[in-house]
């Protein structure tokens, strides 16, 4: 009998048509629907469901009652906070049901974003690489890479080096500047809204 390359809890459901990465935990009482896709060394903590058809990349933790619905995708290393929310319909009716793809809303949150405890991500946005929306943020739009956003609805106040340290860059929507990180050394310049590593 083939040892499997994964863990899944007891009290967990994973349908038939998953695809699960060598490494990856499905803990306490969560569920992963047909047709989605893991890749490696994920973790999805306790009360996590993912619906049909999702693309989740490698290295991603997803704690304790997140739900991660059809038409959302998560490239590596993203960070899902406890209890945060993603939707994937803009305008929902009980009375009018919208079901099947052609009505979901893609969100796409890219690599090494990180999305605070109680936050909610809009559908139809993208949360740009290192990305890091603050506790309880309400994302309803797109957010440039390396952003540190907070509020409702959420604003830039800052920016994040790739290792999580804050930057010491304005939120001066016209400077341009560059700072080094204080934690690993990395330098970035910012140009208006757009923050890059310098290479």
């Amino acid at each position: 009998m083939e040892e499997k390359k994964y863990f899944i809890h007891e009290s967990s459901y994973v349908d038939d048509n998953v695809e699960l990465g060598e490494g990856t935990k499905v803990w306490h009482f969560s569920h992963i629907q047909s047709g989605t896709k893991v890749g490696k060394n994920c973790v999805f903590g306790q009360n996590v469901n993912v619906g049909n058809n999702v693309t989740i990349g490698n290295y991603i933790k997803v704690q304790n009652n997140v739900s991660i619905y059809e038409g959302v995708e998560l490239e590596d290393y993203v960070f899902c906070g406890p209890s945060m929310v993603f939707t994937n319909i803009l305008d929902p009716r009980c009375e009018f049901p919208q079901r099947g793809k052609e009505f979901y809303v893609k969100t796409l949150v890219k690599r090494g974003a990180s999305l605070g405890a109680n936050s909610t991500i809009v559908c139809g946005n993208t949360i740009g690489k290192y990305v890091f929306v603050g506790a309880g943020a309400v994302v309803t739009r797109d957010i440039p890479d390396h952003a540190l956003v907070t509020g409702v609805p959420a604003k830039i106040s800052g920016w994040m080096c790739r290792c999580g340290e804050k930057l010491s860059l304005s939120k001066d929507p016209e400077s341009v500047e560059t700072d080094k990180c204080t934690r690993c050394n990395r330098e970035y310049t910012k140009n208006k809204l757009t923050v890059s590593e310098n290479k």
